[in-house]
């Protein structure tokens, strides 16, 4: 495998990111002496800024921490729950599902997030690190390809509210590509912010919690009140005030096959990260190397794995604060032998196979609608890797779309819709319920080879981001593919399991794969019952890998972007 594009190589830090200013911003930090966690933040805070079709200022941002010193590894659970009013019934009752517009709006976590992160592990202040993020709001930005393309394919919803559409629909249509795109409102947001920090007394950790609370209780939480009250939204004082996002220790386990053992860690159950270790779980047996990289059986086995990991995904994953999920025994070797079994070499799952069984616990009930043809692009994300000097990792998926639900007059962001990602019906392991959190659908990833080698990554892509991390997992892994190489590798993706987003369109058997991925292995795939759409090479729609990989040995830290996106890696 030969990369379209070079790799880049540092030994002092590196960094991945979704787009190549966000990567440029992050590279600001780390040269001015910030680490890892001042330098992620400010890639989280431009790319809801040059990503704010896909990255919500006001959204989700599930943060994974790798403190060097110490040896740990720490999650931020960057996702709001409801509403204390959200009501199930009413929803299950009157809509059937989680309806467009402010009503699936959550709380906000990524404001709290990002600050919590610069707080707890970071050295800078919230001005320092949101300078890039105000500079390109308040002068703009070339808008991008992807950008434009994203608002293109949305314009019936951006119309459905005044200020999305005087944002994103300027003359009533999406913004010329290379054209300068301001965000004036939201630049202002930020900036006050920024403002209420620096006029709080006393040290950075007083005026970090300035600008926190500048957000939860002062004019920008009193600004998205007023307009819920005023529009029948749930949002209240309270729920914003009250809010905090937790840290926890992640889930992981330990992959045995390809050489050395490796850890792989992932946020815990309120995502979707999970899905991820059991897919590695169930593949950590089969010889996949000497199957060949993307032939026949190579793709069969691995797409048959993920179809038996999104099964278990849809009948237990929910906020644990709510729900009981079975999550030892979903990632142990004795479950992961058992489902093992049920992958048939010549014949595919027509349909998302049976999820296990857990006495006592009751899987959710199947709720999808089928659709038909190519699955669209997914409703989408980005993501943010860091490795500095000292060897700490940052990975984050910042996200939050602004089309599904209202700007709010005078911000420039439209508080999170996450809400999307919960089912409005009794008995789901993520059904809405007030103070649950949807169950999210970004989901940072980190691998450690202990005393050898560290590695943040991730990806945007809804449903396809597990599929998509663990076929660049195995790349480099299995087949020696250095990271850039890994993540411009040909990709396929299973779509049998029900969309995380409402309405939860599933298409049953259908597998999409890259062009380079020879028609003669889609053949054989297809008469093993695969339903295969071949798709465009090098398409957004199988994700946008990122990765930063440090070799403890040498000091040399690579990193690797995908090109089916703005994505960039830099570094010294």
């Amino acid at each position: 495998m030969t990369a379209f594009q070079p790799m880049i190589t540092g030994t002092r830090h590196v960094v991945a990111a979704g787009h190549y200013l966000a990567t440029e911003a992050a590279m600001e930090i780390l040269n001015a002496g910030g680490n890892a966690i001042d330098a992620g933040v400010a890639a989280n805070l431009v790319l809801g800024v040059v990503q704010s079709e896909m990255v919500n200022i006001a959204g989700v941002a599930p943060i994974m921490i790798y403190i060097a010193e110490t040896n740990e590894v720490l999650t931020l659970t960057g996702v709001g729950p409801w509403p204390k009013a959200a009501s199930l019934d009413r929803f299950a009752q009157e809509f059937g599902e989680v309806p467009i517009g402010i009503l699936r709006t959550v709380v906000p976590a990524a404001p709290d997030a990002n600050i919590q992160a610069l707080q707890r592990w970071g050295t800078m202040t919230f001005g320092d690190v949101a300078k890039a993020a105000i500079r390109y709001a308040r002068d703009g930005f070339p808008m991008h390809v992807m950008m434009h393309s994203y608002i293109a394919d949305h314009v019936d919803t951006y119309r459905m509210w005044p200020d999305n559409q005087e944002i994103y629909l300027p003359n009533d249509a999406p913004p010329e590509v290379g054209k300068s795109f301001v965000q004036t409102d939201l630049a202002k947001s930020l900036q006050y912010m920024v403002d209420e920090e620096t006029a709080a007394a006393g040290d950075r950790e007083a005026g970090l919690s300035a600008a926190r609370d500048a957000f939860y209780k002062g004019d920008l939480a009193q600004t998205i009140v007023k307009y819920h009250e005023e529009n029948e939204g749930l949002m209240t004082a309270e729920d914003l005030a009250e809010f905090s996002c937790d840290i926890e220790a992640p889930e992981k386990i330990v992959y045995k096959n390809g050489g050395d053992p490796i850890d792989v860690y992932s946020c815990g159950v309120w995502c979707q990260g999970p899905v991820m270790l059991q897919m590695i779980k169930l593949l950590e047996s089969y010889d996949l190397k000497s199957m060949g990289h993307n032939s026949p059986d190579y793709i069969h086995t691995m797409a048959e794995a993920f179809k038996l990991s999104f099964a278990d995904r849809e009948a237990y994953y929910g906020d644990p604060a709510h729900v009981e999920v079975p999550m030892e025994t979903l990632l142990s070797e004795e479950y992961a032998a058992l489902r093992r079994q049920m992958i048939d070499p010549e014949h595919a799952w027509p349909d998302l196979p049976p999820a296990g069984h857990f006495p006592g616990i009751t899987p959710s009930p199947s709720v999808r609608s089928i659709g038909e043809g190519t699955p669209p692009a997914p409703t989408d994300t980005s993501y943010v890797g860091v490795i500095d000097k000292d060897g700490n990792a940052f990975s984050s998926n910042p996200s939050d779309v602004t089309f599904e639900s209202p700007v709010i007059p005078g911000t420039g962001f439209a508080p999170s819709a996450r809400g999307s990602q919960s089912w409005a019906v009794r008995g789901h392991a993520s059904a809405l319920g007030p103070g649950k959190r949807p169950r999210l659908t970004p989901n940072p990833a980190l691998a450690i080879r202990p005393g050898k080698m560290v590695m943040p990554f991730g990806t945007p892509g809804g449903d396809n981001q597990t599929q998509a991390n663990v076929q660049v997992l195995f790349n480099m892994e299995l087949f020696g593919m250095n990271p850039q190489e890994a993540i411009e590798a040909p990709r396929f993706m299973t779509h049998s399991q029900p969309d995380s987003f409402s309405p939860h369109t599933a298409y049953p058997g259908k597998l999409t794969a890259e062009g380079r991925i020879d028609k003669a292995t889609t053949d054989q795939l297809a008469s093993r019952g695969h339903q295969v759409d071949r798709i465009a090479d090098q398409t957004w729609k199988t994700a946008g890998v990122c990765v930063v990989r440090k070799d403890l040995k040498t000091g040399l830290i690579e990193g690797g972007a995908d090109p089916r996106r703005p994505s960039r890696a830099m570094g010294w």
